[in-house]
């Protein structure tokens, strides 16, 4: 019997999750939770290092003995420390708008072609080369830490770098996994910033007597690593805050087509490509019912999706992607702004409102599976939905008939079970990833989607693409 403690990272919360493998079953539960809110520091947006420290030793104490500790986060962030290994400035959020005029500086250094054709990376201005080029501490920095591996620093004093989270990074050579020489040249960044690159599911250090893990530190990866997908012809979503949809590949696509579609490559915890588009996820959701809950009406998230539910299809569509929507203010405002601007009906009530959000995402899921389509030849069967999305009956729904596919909802917790079993396998109980999935599709509760596709949809489709193109 081993016990791995797992800590896993989102935008807006934290959590420690205790598992224990006896070989055949995984059992887990959540015993730590805390929100994740950043904090101010001389104007701008960042993560409180100090504050998710503390949370991080008060469920190492909850959890008792355990045999390891891993950590997963969102992507692109980081820490600079400096040559007495103490972090230089508390880490930039990816909303910090430092970066909002970051790519006219770096395009003049470097093309986006150029960048894309060395990375794979969708170009991004949250990515974190143009986060560094805004940063300045980057010339008083000795190391570079993404946010997994600087909290497995605070724990260990080991300064590494997963390569599943360095592939968010835009300078990496995803063909050869190593650091993009043409890039960091380009932008007068040092390699030896950069820890030794590691492999997922390696030990890199200990904490009081514990070995201290790196998994696939990004958390989609550790969520496809827990997808219990059969087929070559199925896609996944990651869907939290962020939604994350593509396919598992051999080898990066990194063509013009790919490029203009804004389409990524990131490596994955078994060495293949993750080929993907990012998408703004639920987080729409999130602060919709954060804003109207500021203007005195709170709402349940099953209250919203009775509402949405209960009102008209298809009335309006926003581009969940389009950058006025991520801007500070109001959403339902500024939601109510793009219909306007667009031609079309404008939310008046709550429920118009989030049935406009969950109709969009549908719709863009579909547009980004396309896409990916055209791009790899590949003719999807099945969309493995994992992640906090699973729990949100209407966006399943609503996505297996925009798809017209299948839709298998599950795991729930697939990002943490992808953190166990990576574990696991550095531990030696686990052979492979392969037979990690293996033993989530047998135990875990996964829920199939299969809603008719009308030609409605079709229709609101076009209208969807004509709406998000002007």
């Amino acid at each position: 019997m081993k016990t791995v403690l797992a800590f896993d990272f989102g935008a807006s919360s934290g959590r420690a999750i205790r598992a224990t493998f006896d070989g055949k079953e995984i059992r887990y539960e959540e015993i730590h939770r805390f929100e994740n809110i950043p904090k101010e520091v001389d104007g701008h947006v960042c993560h409180d290092v100090d504050m998710i420290f503390g949370e991080i030793k008060v469920a190492i104490e909850k959890a008792g003995k355990v045999d390891s500790i891993a950590f997963d986060t969102w992507g692109v962030d980081y820490a600079l420390l400096d040559k007495e290994g103490d972090i230089l400035h508390e880490p930039f959020h990816y909303r910090d708008e430092r970066t909002k005029d970051a790519l006219k500086k770096a395009f003049s250094k470097m093309s986006a072609d150029q960048i894309y054709a060395e990375t794979g990376n969708q170009i991004m201005n949250i990515n974190t080369l143009f986060q560094l080029i805004s940063d300045d501490n980057l010339e008083k920095a000795d190391k570079l830490l993404f946010m997994p591996d600087l909290f497995a620093y605070l724990l260990t004093g080991e300064k590494v770098c997963e390569i599943s989270i360095a592939s968010t990074s835009q300078m990496l050579d995803l063909k050869n996994g190593v650091w993009s020489k043409k890039v960091l040249d380009a932008f007068g960044i040092r390699e030896s910033l950069f820890p030794e690159l590691k492999q997922s599911a390696t030990v890199n250090g200990e904490y009081k007597g514990i070995p201290v893990i790196s998994v696939a530190g990004h958390d989609t990866q550790c969520a496809v690593a827990a997808m219990p997908a059969k087929g070559e012809n199925a896609a996944f979503l990651s869907c939290g805050t962020w939604s994350l949809l593509g396919c598992e590949l051999d080898g990066p696509v990194m063509t013009e087509k790919s490029n203009a579609l804004e389409l990524s490559n990131e490596m994955g915890a078994n060495g293949k490509i993750n080929f993907l588009k990012n998408i703004s996820g639920l987080w729409l959701i999130q602060e919709t019912r954060r804003d109207l809950a500021k203007n005195g009406r709170k709402y349940s998230y099953n209250e919203l999706e009775m509402l949405a539910r209960e009102s008209e299809p298809f009335r309006s569509f926003v581009d969940p992607d389009a950058p006025e929507l991520s801007a500070h203010g109001s959403l339902p405002d500024k939601i109510r702004k793009y219909c306007k601007k667009t031609g079309q009906a404008v939310p008046e009530t709550t429920g118009q409102l989030v049935r406009c959000i969950y109709e969009s995402l549908a719709m863009k899921y579909r547009l980004a599976l396309e896409q990916i389509s055209e791009c790899t030849g590949k003719k999807f069967d099945v969309l493995h939905l994992m992640g906090g999305g699973t729990k949100d009956g209407f966006l399943c729904e609503l996505t297996s008939q925009s798809l017209g596919i299948p839709v298998i909802a599950g795991p729930v917790e697939a990002t943490a079970l992808g953190n166990i079993v990576l574990q696991l396998i550095a531990l030696g109980e686990i052979e492979s990833i392969e037979e990690g999935r293996r033993i989530i599709a047998e135990t875990e509760r996964v829920v199939t989607f299969n809603k008719e596709h009308t030609p409605d949809w079709d229709n609101a489709y076009m209208r969807f693409c004509k709406a998000i193109s002007k």
